[in-house]
């Protein structure tokens, strides 16, 4: 498959493809050219998974922003587009945000791409908001978490795998990937799942305690 032509040659699951546009096309070169395969087949399984479970929920959803999200919410583990400072998932936020502007994208749009990577790692918040929201953090705990896994047909699971692989240790090697792009802010994971990558990965790590920030502040009680 040549990236050019990516989204015309795309699989068609259960009546789910790639976006046929020029945008989805250009946001799946950027993409492939940008992060290794395990992320880039990762992000591609993401977006099958969201919009199956759009159609299954009969939600009406943006393909394209959908596609936008699902491609770029890992990119913030890329040494290129990892700051110091902020989370990964901001950082893929900006990231999609400015590839979007720079393809005249409405501004309301962009901020449905962007909290839907903002947020894909924050439980229990995503599922109640803007449809590209809900089913990019659904696609992403489908493909990594397993949630809802008995939901999809297999016929469904083995087709999006087929298409896009993954590795014959995808679990061990997507945790650490998580790792080698947080790895450098440490600070960052204070009260999100990404800390417990690194408890498991960094004998010498320690946790950010809410209870102790609100212990040591400046207040006198």
């Amino acid at each position: 498959m040549t990236l050019s032509s990516y989204a015309s040659q795309a699989a068609i699951i259960s009546g789910i493809r790639v976006p046929d546009s020029t945008l989805a096309s250009e946001i799946a070169e950027f993409i492939h050219d940008t992060e290794p395969a395990l992320l880039f087949n990762h992000s591609s399984r993401v977006y099958y998974f969201g919009a199956l479970t759009g159609q299954r929920r009969g939600v009406k959803f943006d393909a394209e922003l959908l596609y936008a999200g699902a491609m770029f919410h890992d990119i913030g583990l890329v040494a290129g587009y990892s700051s110091e400072a902020d989370r990964f998932e901001v950082d893929g936020a900006n990231a999609a945000r400015e590839f979007l502007r720079s393809h005249k994208v409405s501004e309301q749009d962009i901020d449905h791409v962007w909290t839907a990577i903002a947020l894909h790692t924050t439980p229990g918040i995503p599922q109640y908001m803007h449809p590209v929201v809900a089913l990019v953090t659904a696609g992403v705990e489908m493909d990594v978490l397993g949630i809802d896994y008995a939901s999809f047909t297999d016929s469904d699971r083995n087709a999006v795998v087929k298409a896009f692989p993954r590795t014959a240790h995808f679990k061990e090697d997507i945790l650490q990937a998580f790792y080698d792009g947080i790895k450098h802010k440490p600070a960052t994971t204070f009260g999100n799942v990404k800390a417990d990558v690194l408890a498991d990965k960094d004998p010498h790590f320690h946790r950010g305690n809410f209870c102790s920030v609100i212990r040591q502040s400046s207040w006198g009680s």
